[in-house]
């Protein structure tokens, strides 16, 4: 999901040039280039499947900057449930009940809507080079892909995963896996790249998975389509009245 303001892209490597004597903070600026923005508006889909069973939550979602996010779920089961984070809080509204509720502390790490996602990570948005130090592991080829590996050890101790594993093209700077770890060491989630748009210049990820690894048997894929990257988007939709409404 699920990180979010421009950068430039300091280090840019010319189409026909291979990619050499590039750093891992020039490297990973690359990521955030092709996946940070000011603001985003998108439909959205998300296929689980966990245990045998498959389950379809699609969704409409704005978002502005690193704190500001709507998300509206539209498919028969779920409409109608809001969820906004707005002034560094996260709130969900439930048609059901037809009440708000505030989600906080250890109900962040908690699956959204059945995911693989957590509520963290369908939050986070902001770039990777403010948040981890990073450092070159090598070199492979990943589906057939030069890539750079990098490690990536957190800067503050409030991050969700303390260290990740990157895998980004070399050609053009995207995010083709990642593994996220626990402080003990212990993988908890992959991410997988499945399709990239180039959107002006940042060839930004349209469709992914992530599968949670404490979860048997489990998947979640997430599609995104009519996508307006850096979009203006009214103060209103962030707004509790928006959410209750």
């Amino acid at each position: 999901m699920k990180r979010f303001m421009v950068i430039c892209m300091v280090c840019m490597v010319c189409a026909g040039f291979p990619a050499v004597s590039q750093s891992a903070s020039e490297i990973l600026a690359r990521v955030d280039a092709n996946e940070v923005y000011s603001s985003i508006t998108y439909t959205g889909e998300m296929l689980i499947e966990y245990q045998g069973r498959r389950y379809v939550k699609t969704m409409k979602a704005w978002a502005r900057g690193n704190a500001e996010s709507f998300i509206e779920f539209t498919n028969p089961e779920d409409r109608g449930t809001k969820y906004l984070r707005t002034e560094g809080r996260l709130y969900v509204y439930s048609p059901d009940t037809e009440q708000v509720m505030l989600i906080s502390g250890h109900l962040l790490k908690e699956s959204m809507m059945g995911s693989d996602l957590s509520y963290e990570d369908t939050i986070e948005n902001d770039t990777l080079s403010k948040r981890y130090r990073a450092e070159i592991a090598g070199e492979e080829e990943l589906d057939s892909r030069p890539v750079w590996v990098l490690e990536l050890q957190a800067l503050r101790k409030t991050e969700s995963y303390p260290s990740r594993r990157l895998y980004v093209s070399k050609e053009t700077g995207e995010l083709v896996r990642m593994e996220l770890f626990a402080l003990s060491g212990a993988r908890l989630k992959e991410y997988h790249l499945i399709e990239s748009k180039l959107i002006g210049t940042r060839y930004f990820p349209v469709e992914s998975e992530m599968r949670d690894l404490l979860r048997k048997n489990s998947r979640t894929v997430f599609r995104m389509t009519d996508i307006d990257l850096d979009a203006r988007i009214p103060d209103s939709v962030f707004s509790m009245r928006n959410l209750e409404r």
